[in-house]
């Protein structure tokens, strides 16, 4: 649980160099094209943490295109993460009390991490690159279940993680309120840009291949994946793709907010702000905790605004994914999946009384989701597909499907008719067994799996072997993907999606591929109602 974050000097984003690190010659050292850096080693990985991708977006660089970083003639520890970008507090617990989450959050955030087992040895090896979630507003990428140092002694992978700006200060679109700011449009997704470009020019000093970059997020983070593949400004700096429970409604991550939407939502903050219209001018100096401030009181009114790209014309041309796929990513391999029950999470996280619905409950929480004359076409077919389940379990398959599967299946065929490069497609069925299994297959599990950081992850995937058998055959699966473009293993074959098969890794105790996997439940709710993406 985050007990307090504070605001840091940009000078303190990236440590300075310690004397106690320069007596230790063992210390693992690198030449980025920035400056030399000093990182450490543990269990065969070097580990550099908070290596600068762009300079501090403080001041004059706030809502702008990243700058990149000054250059230092001296050796910087790398040692410490940075800050996260500025972001309201939150608060969290529960299935997510095992894993770390950044106290410390600065305007001097855009810096990455990198986990390799070797350096300048010319080994090429595949690259990933981690998008964190927390849709396009919050978290960091340098929470503990995102430590890559198990994928590295697995996989032999370079992993890098990295911080980005978010919310108002990476989404805030100003085109229209304050012209002449002359602000950048999707600011936060021009970072992600940046970094991927220092990834290209690099990577080879910590032994990568920068032709073989693999891109992969979840949730927020699968969203911006799902934008990166639309951005000309991207294209060639990746050539693989994840896009893990981020597919999730056609007004949510398939496709961006338009022009309006975004002028809409930066007047709610100006009016959060008590800024008029005709001073928006004014957001480049407001100071940073009042900017945090009036972000969690917009959030609170009822226009609340929401940070998301815009399709701009420029930065994102279009869509992202809807209404046709990005032609600039065709070539590039992609693979798709959710959880079973994402909502039991996201949903019955921050309302229990989800999880003791009666029928009338359940009538009343998917009249918020469906046409009065869906409904009951809805619960027939899934009262007969799923016999004895609960009004509350009926809710979240429901739910779930209707949001997260549904922008699953409907990316896949968006892919798979580009006729360009395959399509994967999965879902995690496994149920975490944590407090009696209550959240069965719940937003966010897969997270220690594909890691492989299982133990790290008490709390949201229990301590049985049963977690660590699935988190071997999903890392497995994520890795070979990223160094061929195809997730099958000796041990787990696994077919792309096609239109005729819609063949699904389903993974669990016993992983395996269904054909037309919940074909039934695609079709009957293709034509219906499209909610927004935790609504």
């Amino acid at each position: 649980m985050i007990r307090r974050r504070t605001f840091i000097a940009a000078t303190a984003a990236i440590a300075a160099p310690s004397a106690k690190a320069q007596s230790m010659p063992e210390a693992p050292l690198a030449a980025t094209q920035h400056g030399r850096v000093r990182g450490a080693s543990a269990e065969g990985v070097h580990v550099f943490k908070g290596i600068r991708y762009g300079a501090s977006t403080a001041g004059a660089n706030r809502f702008r295109s990243p700058q990149p970083p000054a250059p230092w003639s001296d050796i910087r520890d790398a040692l410490a993460f940075a800050p996260m970008s500025p972001q309201p507090i939150i608060s969290l617990g529960g299935l997510f009390a095992s894993w770390t989450f950044d106290t410390e959050m600065s305007e001097d955030c855009l810096a990455l991490n990198v986990w390799t087992r070797g350096l300048r040895d010319g080994a090429k090896r595949p690259v990933m690159v981690w998008l964190h979630g927390g849709d396009f507003s919050s978290l960091s990428g340098s929470r503990n279940v995102f430590d890559g140092t198990r994928l590295c002694q697995r996989g032999d992978v370079v992993v890098v993680t990295l911080n980005h700006r978010l919310n108002a200060f990476g989404y805030l679109y100003l085109n229209e309120v304050a012209p002449q700011m002359a602000a950048a449009a999707n600011p936060g997704m021009l970072d992600l840009v940046a970094a991927l470009q220092w990834v290209r020019d690099n990577i080879a000093e910590f032994g990568g291949d920068p032709s073989n970059v693999t891109i992969f997020g979840q949730s927020g983070g699968g969203g911006k994946v799902s934008t990166l593949m639309a951005m000309p400004a991207a294209a060639g700096l990746f050539h693989r793709a994840i896009v893990q429970s981020g597919s999730y409604a056609r007004n949510a991550h398939l496709q961006a907010m338009s022009p309006a939407e975004g002028t809409r939502h930066a007047r709610a903050l100006l009016a959060a702000l008590e800024i008029p219209a005709a001073e928006a001018a004014r957001l480049a100096d407001t100071p940073v905790e009042a900017m945090v401030a009036g972000i969690a009181k917009a959030g609170r009114g009822p226009d609340r605004p929401t940070w998301r790209p815009v399709v701009d014309g420029t930065a994102l041309p279009a869509g992202p994914w809807w209404p046709v796929p990005p032609a600039i990513s065709a070539n590039v391999p992609l693979m798709i999946g959710t959880t079973a029950t994402e909502m039991t999470m996201l949903i019955g996280g921050g309302d229990p009384a989800t999880f003791t619905l009666d029928e009338a409950g359940l009538g009343q929480r998917l009249a918020l989701r469906f046409k009065p004359e869906e409904i009951e076409r809805v619960l027939a077919f899934y009262r007969a597909a799923r016999p004895g389940a609960s009004p509350s379990d009926l809710f979240f398959t429901i739910a779930t499907a209707n949001s997260f599967q549904k922008g699953a299946w409907t990316q896949a065929a968006q892919k798979a008719s580009q006729n360009a490069a395959p399509v994967y497609l999965y879902e995690v069925d496994w149920k975490t067994p944590v407090e009696g299994g209550k959240w069965q297959s719940p937003h966010s599990l897969e997270l220690a799996l594909v890691f492989d950081n299982v133990a790290k992850s008490a709390s949201m995937v229990g301590t049985s072997p049963d977690a660590q058998r699935l988190a071997d055959t999903m890392s497995a699966a994520w890795l070979a993907f990223a160094r061929t473009g195809n997730p099958a293993t000796p041990a787990l074959p696994w077919p792309a999606w096609l239109p005729d098969t819609k063949s699904t890794m389903v993974f669990d105790t016993q992983s395996r591929v269904v054909n037309a996997h919940r074909d039934g439940e695609r079709v009957l709710l293709s034509g219906m109602s499209a909610p927004g993406a935790f609504d």
